[in-house]
């Protein structure tokens, strides 16, 4: 599981900046008892060089102590006293910081992931943050839906850290296995969007995330046409067929540039025309769908969706749901522009 955290040094780049300090400790101590090296004793008989001051400022740093090279002097031994025993803390405390910082970040991590396992509730899971599961998430946080309640599940950890680094939450593996997507916390999810890059896969990640939430609203994606019946009988509510919607966006360019640029404006969230869906107020009640203030497609009525023109529509109800056209506001994509669009 991967939460989404503030950008910090890197683990190596961290153990190379204490790794420099301790030794530029023990450089300090070797070069204190070199300018000293008078007032200390081998016992091989020779005299304390460079290389012996390294050795002692070593074993001494480090509570080895083998005792063949000594303090002898007063002034030495103040030393030992007054500077390199600091320094051997010092040294010390560099060294253990690094394990300790590892073990409490480590508590961290457990502790934010506790936290946020207990907070998580009717949040939105997306399988596959390609092309189509970026573009989903895009169009659900453009309409109010916050990055913490968005968790994308992808077998690459290169897909998931990138989903982290934009702020959403992440979990490493095989959707189709049951183990993965509870890490995703899918039984308690409100919706699932499933955007594999091949419709078998997705076809099992349906199977397995309807068997763990019976409640949540699946979307699914698939490549062919042929396979959406599939989709919608493993426990999909609803299913797009990627290849078929953009052969008919193709087709229609075709036949009416203008019609295709229209339909192009619609898919894109947040600039030109957006396609919403709002409940109706008050002052709508008992009146036609024509006599509203904004463009009305449709009206969602129980588990009915009403063209326009549909004669059972009759006047609209307070428990009605309208799917309009409005005006999007580039400078507020996040809450999309409800103004009606003007009429002739």
């Amino acid at each position: 599981m991967n939460l989404p955290r503030k950008v910090v040094d890197r683990p190596i780049r961290q153990v190379g900046k204490r790794l420099a300090m301790a030794l530029l400790v023990l450089a300090a101590t070797a070069f204190i008892v070199w300018i000293d090296r008078d007032g200390y004793n081998d016992n091989a008989g020779d005299g304390v060089d460079l290389l012996d001051s390294f050795y002692y400022a070593t074993v001494t740093l480090s509570t080895t102590g083998y005792g063949d090279i000594t303090p002898v002097s007063d002034g030495a031994r103040l030393t030992n006293i007054f500077v390199i025993t600091p320094l051997r803390v010092l040294f010390l405390i560099i060294l253990v910081g690094t394990t300790l910082e590892v073990l409490t970040e480590r508590t961290r991590e457990e502790w934010r992931l506790n936290r946020w396992r207990a907070a998580l509730r009717d949040h939105t899971v997306v399988v596959g943050f390609g092309t189509k599961g970026r573009s989903a998430i895009q169009t659900v946080c453009a309409t109010g839906l916050k990055k913490e309640q968005v968790v994308v599940v992808d077998p690459s950890s290169r897909v998931v850290d990138a989903a982290t680094a934009e702020g959403y939450a992440g979990v490493v593996g095989d959707a189709t296995r049951s183990d993965v997507l509870l890490r995703a916390e899918v039984q308690r999810a409100r919706q699932i969007i499933i955007a594999t890059q091949r419709d078998d896969t997705a076809v099992l990640v349906t199977l397995t995330a309807r068997q763990l939430n019976r409640g949540a609203k699946i979307v699914a994606a698939v490549r062919e046409e042929e396979n959406a019946p599939l989709l919608r009988q493993s426990g999909a509510d609803a299913v797009i067929t990627s290849a078929s919607a953009a052969g008919r966006l193709l087709g229609l360019s075709v036949l009416s540039p203008s019609a295709g640029m229209v339909m192009e404006d619609l898919i894109q969230q947040g600039s030109g025309l957006d396609m919403v869906e709002r409940p109706v107020i008050k002052a709508e009640v008992g009146k036609g769908v024509r006599e509203t203030g904004d463009l009305v497609v449709s009206v969602v009525r129980g588990h009915r969706v009403l063209g326009y023109d549909d004669p059972a529509i009759g006047t609209l109800q307070l428990t009605d749901r309208l799917i309009t056209i409005v005006r999007a506001s580039p400078a507020t994509k996040a809450t999309p522009d409800t103004r009606p669009l003007p009429r002739d």
